[in-house]
């Protein structure tokens, strides 16, 4: 039995009805950009989160980069962020020429509460948090920590659509609470597609004049902008996703109870939870010391797996100009040689997760 690591031809199948005739409603209006599918989108991801504002974007990349530069947040001035987190997050702080500060990952993959402090500077202007991997960040003391330090708060939510910390929705927690649409997200769109939720409505029109060449009204631009516009079709589709959410992400939560339960190998350390968080599980990350003897184990029996992430942005090339040496975030660094996602995605069905769960357990490593 072949299985993939990821399927979104499943999540189509099963609302194919509803997206065929969403994109064909929408390509008959004539209006492509800008229209009423992305306003109401808007209205719904808003109302789904709990945020007063949605704005749709190009994608969840310009989310971040746009949030760092409409804060105000730029050359010399410092960002908290996780070692461990996806390049992008970081690409987000020094697109704007701000500098990175990494923190390591508590055991929950997310940014460690009790390190930020030490990390503080009269440079310090802002955390990024990123809910890693769908789990929520222990958002009460990092608020705290914001507080007292005086500093802005961006939240990337491009893993954890519908993820709470005490019971409030993440991305509505701090100034910015970004958002990625990519297809393999759990509220996923058919191409790039992002959103930035916020409480206030000036900061909002920022994003909309920003996310349009810079202008407040057709050829009167007011900043330097970028062209970073949520499509119509995308939005519509986005729509439909949207009104399944909630039970796709149960969807989620009910197979990864089942590998929580039924995964039992010694060499195979699981996710943990974290009180007061919910998981919508974008990933189902487990940790082994055998990675790749694990992985040629896994690929001899057809089962696909994906690292998130290999190389973490410190020892990137594309950040070899901050001159961080290798051992200076041991945590981060031991995290990225035994990460390994294991299949996990909406429309598995029994026989498959089950040939996973005894496949793994049957695993004993050679050496």
């Amino acid at each position: 039995m072949k299985i993939m690591p990821n399927r979104m031809d499943r999540g189509f199948q099963r609302y194919q009805q509803e997206f065929e005739a969403k994109a064909i409603e929408v390509l008959r209006s004539g209006w492509y950009i800008l229209g009423k599918e992305v306003e109401r989108f808007e209205k719904e991801f808003a109302n789904y989160t709990g945020g007063r504002y949605c704005v749709g974007l190009a994608s969840g990349l310009d989310a971040l980069w746009l949030a760092f530069r409409i804060l105000g947040i730029g050359e010399g001035d410092e960002v908290l962020v996780q070692g461990n987190t996806y390049i992008a997050s970081v690409m987000g702080i020094t697109i704007n020429h701000a500098v990175p500060v990494f923190v390591e990952p508590d055991s929950y993959y997310n940014i460690d509460v009790t390190k930020l402090e030490e990390k503080i500077t009269p440079r310090t202007k802002a955390i990024l948090v990123v809910h890693l991997y769908g789990q929520a960040a222990n958002m009460k003391e990092i608020i705290r920590i914001a507080k007292k330090h005086h500093l802005k708060i961006v939240e990337d939510c491009a893993q954890s659509h519908g993820a709470c910390f005490d019971g409030k929705m993440t991305g509505t927690f701090g100034d910015v609470g970004c958002f990625s649409f990519y297809p393999s997200k759990n509220l996923g769109g058919f191409g790039d597609g992002g959103a930035v939720v916020v409480k206030e409505e000036a900061l909002a029109q920022m994003f909309r004049i920003y996310r349009n060449y810079g202008s407040e009204k057709r050829y009167y631009n007011k900043v330097v902008g970028a062209n970073s516009r949520l499509d119509e079709i995308q939005a519509g589709l986005l729509r439909v996703r949207l009104s399944h959410l909630d039970e796709l992400n149960q969807e989620r939560c009910r197979l990864c109870e089942k590998y929580l339960k039924e995964l039992k190998n010694p060499v195979i350390q699981l996710p943990k939870r974290q009180k007061n968080s919910t998981h919508v599980w974008h990933q189902f990350v487990i940790r082994t010391s055998n990675r790749k003897e694990f992985i040629r184990y896994l690929q001899e029996k057809e089962i696909g797996t994906i690292i998130h992430y290999p190389i973490p942005p410190h020892l990137s090339e594309a950040y070899s100009y901050l001159e961080i040496d290798r051992s200076q975030l041991p945590i981060t660094e031991q995290y990225a040689e035994e990460v390994l996602s294991i299949p996990l995605y909406n429309g598995m069905i029994e026989e498959e997760q089950n040939y996973v769960i005894d496949t793994i357990n049957q695993f004993k490593p050679v050496g």
